[in-house]
């Protein structure tokens, strides 16, 4: 059974840093697309960062260039996403999702992905 578990959420003062982490299991796809979402109370869900097993490529929102990092333990299956600089409007419930992914064009799209996690709060707060 597919399943993304994601972890390494809390509270955290503003400046502060955290490590979320998304452990994948039961997929058998050759190469795949695994991207962090994240959506604040009453906001839409909006795409943090993306990268693909093809070539490792990476894609990042504007709003967290220079603060978030996006990596991969592909013999662990799990993507990690280092954010530093944390600011009050990163607050929100930060997702993993997962498409299969071959060519083209990296999907960055919350539509474009076809599984996806429970989820993990991140509060900026002092």
């Amino acid at each position: 059974q597919e399943k993304l578990v994601e972890s390494g959420g809390g509270l955290v003062q503003p400046g502060g840093s955290l490590r979320l982490s998304c452990a994948a299991s039961g997929f058998s796809l050759d190469h795949y697309s695994i991207g962090w979402f994240r959506q604040a109370p009453g906001k839409r869900r909006e795409g943090v960062s993306c990268i693909v097993t093809t070539d490792n490529s990476t894609y990042y929102a504007d709003s967290v260039k220079g603060r978030f990092t996006i990596s991969m333990d592909t013999g662990k299956n799990i993507v990690y996403l280092q954010m530093t600089n944390l600011k009050p409007e990163d607050t929100a419930v930060y997702l993993c999702a997962l498409v299969d992914y071959g060519v083209g064009k990296v999907p960055t799209m919350a539509y474009e992905y076809t599984y996806w996690g429970q989820g993990t709060q991140v509060t900026v707060s002092s």
